[in-house]
């Protein structure tokens, strides 16, 4: 299984059955989509500071919503009884870094932001006609592979950060923030790999239900949708603006 906050199937076998208290993939898809709509508000309130130029409160949110958000995901991954009051408040917090985030890379690159926001949801919505029609099969081995992929990523990104607070300029943070085609590959790389844990994450959801898994789960489902979606965005809003920078 490739998203973090995604834990093993089996899990969650052998729980006790209730049929007016299973997880659905429509409860899944509301919670998710309520989850969003928290997400705006605070996103809406760091854009505005952006434009305010209150650049200080800008980062001190993005930071904060940085830190806490991986807490809380962290939390969360390892505790799904918790995910419906640890969900929305992870939304609050990524609300911060997608607004002041996108304020800034709207700031430098008019337009930019509108742009990635339609190729993520263009790339939902493939996502979703890939998985309805089988044409990319989640095998164990899918789940594997792509795992280790993110996990690499993940890894980089961390390395980087340390080394960016360390040595403040360093090779591995230039090679995923400049524009050359090198770091523009790595991005396309990124988003390709991004895209296909929503895969993972409709397997998953498909499965919980179809083992009956309890309501609680919707919002664990929606959890790990909204990381993978989150993720998606900021990393075809970093292709964007590196393309958009040459």
């Amino acid at each position: 299984m490739a998203n973090p906050v995604i834990k093993r199937l089996d899990d969650y076998r052998g729980l006790e059955y209730n049929p007016e208290n299973v997880m659905t993939p429509t409860g899944v898809m509301t919670k998710f989509f309520v989850l969003g709509l928290i997400m705006l508000l605070p996103a809406i309130i760091c854009w505005n500071w952006a434009a305010m130029h209150y650049f200080d409160k800008v980062y001190t949110a993005a930071m904060a919503g940085s830190i806490g958000g991986f807490i809380v995901a962290l939390i969360t991954s390892f505790n799904p009884k918790i995910s419906p009051y640890l969900a929305p408040v992870y939304a609050i917090l990524e609300g911060l870094v997608l607004g002041g985030f996108s304020a800034i890379v709207e700031m430098q690159f008019p337009g930019v932001v509108i742009q990635a926001v339609a190729a993520t949801i263009i790339t939902i919505f493939a996502m979703v006609a890939l998985y309805k029609t089988r044409l990319i099969e989640v095998t164990n081995k899918f789940r594997a592979v792509l795992l280790i992929a993110t996990f690499s990523i993940c890894c980089l990104y961390l390395i980087s950060l340390l080394a960016s607070w360390i040595f403040h300029n360093n090779v591995i943070s230039n090679l995923l923030w400049n524009s050359t085609p090198i770091s523009i590959g790595l991005s396309v790389v990124f988003c390709i790999i991004a895209a296909l844990n929503l895969l993972i994450d409709f397997d998953n959801i498909e499965r919980f239900s179809e083992m009956q898994a309890p309501k609680y789960m919707e919002w664990y489902g929606a959890f790990g949708l909204l990381v993978t979606v989150v993720w998606l965005y900021m990393e075809l809003l970093r292709l964007l603006s590196k393309i958009n920078r040459r």
